[in-house]
């Protein structure tokens, strides 16, 4: 009705022409597909399928879950989503009275986020390297001026390079320079690190190959009985990009949507501004409907693969072996070949999913005269199973 009123109004400002012109297509087109949309609109599926689940303040009673949660690799510690990255550099940090030369190298992958500089000053450092071990030799290999440009650009700027550098050996020394009155600082490699070149050489493949340090998102996986919650989701603003206050201002300006769809978009536009919503999410919350009724939940990046939800899926079936189908509302097939992204498919910030056993082989099995167990689920999960609130 708003769309109407505002192509009225539009429709009232404009001259009318003589013959139809572009704007009379754009507008034929746009009465065509506000009708089509308020058929579609008019479907307890589609209103269900386009509701946004609201943001809720951490605590609320009847929360999905809680929030959203990370495991250190280093610790094994759960960290929230605000403590991720604090926790996961703290974790680094202590690695250094054990293992400096492996705490500096995850310092330098982890600490530092242009990646293009890190692999540039990674790929110097092994140069540098490179030159001892092919040149034990000869001393000017072992030796690297700290105000040297080179070392400046690529390295100085480096979180954890030093630290690096003094773990594998070098030294930091004053020397003299030719034609300078005053000494200047040097790296130099100690006589016991140059004994051992194996080792500089493995220090070096370690720093090549290493990655950055991410904590690893909680599935939280859970287990609920048959309930019609199954597709009520209330989630906390941890599934958000925007805050809990932004995401119920951002709710409230949608019910105001006339000056939008006065600019008379096409359907390709719309098509592409809802994609530009969904990749607003980061996380989503999703449930699989088994088929005896029961759900299983699990939380995911928004930008993971199908084939995370199927492999998680297959992790809490005791017949693992067994093929199987998930679909999304409405009946359509999410196929783990083609390995869409999560927010691709609409499954964000949540969304119930059915699943079904494979029905050929489903009738294999009947026709042997067996038939997998109604939900399918590993003993210990149904011993934990809850009830949804």
């Amino acid at each position: 009705m708003a769309a109407a009123a505002a192509l009225a109004r539009l429709e009232q400002k404009q001259p009318r022409a003589r013959g139809p012109t572009s704007q009379d297509s754009i507008r034929n087109q746009v009465r065509k597909e506000l009708r089509a949309e308020a058929t579609v609109s008019g479907s307890p599926e589609a209103q269900g399928a386009t509701a946004v689940p609201e943001a809720k303040e951490e605590g609320s009673a009847h929360m999905a879950v809680q929030g959203v949660y990370f495991t250190c690799p280093l610790t094994g510690a759960t960290l929230s989503r605000d403590q991720r990255e604090a926790g996961v550099k703290a974790a680094i940090l202590s690695h250094f009275s054990t293992d400096p030369v492996g705490a500096s190298i995850m310092k330098i992958h982890t600490f530092n986020k242009d990646r293009d500089r890190v692999r540039l000053g990674v790929d110097t450092i092994a140069k540098y390297l490179d030159n001892i071990h092919l040149h034990p030799e000869e001393e000017k290999y072992r030796k690297i001026k700290l105000q040297n440009k080179v070392f400046q650009e690529r390295i100085n700027c480096l979180e954890g390079a030093h630290e690096f550098f003094e773990a594998i050996g070098f030294q930091k020394t004053l020397l003299p320079v030719p034609d300078q009155e005053s000494p200047e600082e040097f790296y130099v490699l100690s006589e016991a690190a140059l004994a051992q070149p194996q080792s500089l050489d493995r220090h070096k493949e370690r720093l090549l190959a290493a990655e950055p340090v991410r904590a690893t998102l909680e599935r939280q996986r859970r287990v609920f009985r048959p309930s019609p919650l199954a597709s009520k989701f209330e989630l906390p603003a941890d599934f958000f990009n925007l805050t809990a206050e932004e995401v119920k201002r951002e709710q409230r300006l949608r019910a105001d949507a006339v000056e939008r769809l006065s600019a008379l978009r096409t359907k390709a536009m719309r098509e592409k501004e809802e994609q530009r919503e969904l990749r607003k999410y980061t996380f989503t919350l999703l449930r699989v409907r088994l088929p005896d009724g029961c759900l299983l939940q699990g939380t995911f990046y928004a930008r993971e693969r199908l084939s995370a939800l199927y492999s998680f899926v297959r992790e809490a079936l005791e017949s693992d072996w067994l093929p199987f189908e998930l679909l999304a509302s409405g009946g359509q097939k999410l196929s783990e070949e083609e390995n869409l992204a999560l927010n691709e498919c609409g499954l964000v910030p949540s969304a119930l999913v059915t699943f079904s056993w494979d029905p050929a082989v489903l009738e294999d099995l009947r026709a042997a005269g067996a038939e997998p167990h109604a939900s399918g689920l590993k003993p210990e999960l149904l011993a934990a199973m809850e009830q949804l609130l």
